[in-house]
């Protein structure tokens, strides 16, 4: 990965893009919800392109058949 090119989001960032509260990101974390996150010096950041590729894999089809 070349972090020269990387774009990140903070924890508020992602909290805004996803509308959810930045304590639910937190929780998320510790359960081990979400994408990969880094932490330096107490600040968590999130790669732009593993968030993408997070919500690309979540998406999920609407399968059901209707019985006629």
């Amino acid at each position: 990965m070349n972090m020269k090119l990387a774009k990140f989001l903070d924890t508020g960032e992602l909290a805004a893009r996803w509308k959810k509260s930045p304590r639910t990101l937190e929780n998320w974390r510790g359960q081990g919800i979400g994408p990969n996150f880094l932490k330096i010096g107490g600040k968590v950041l999130y790669d732009f392109r593993k968030v993408v590729e997070f919500e690309e894999n979540s998406y999920k089809a609407n399968n059901i058949e209707r019985q006629e």
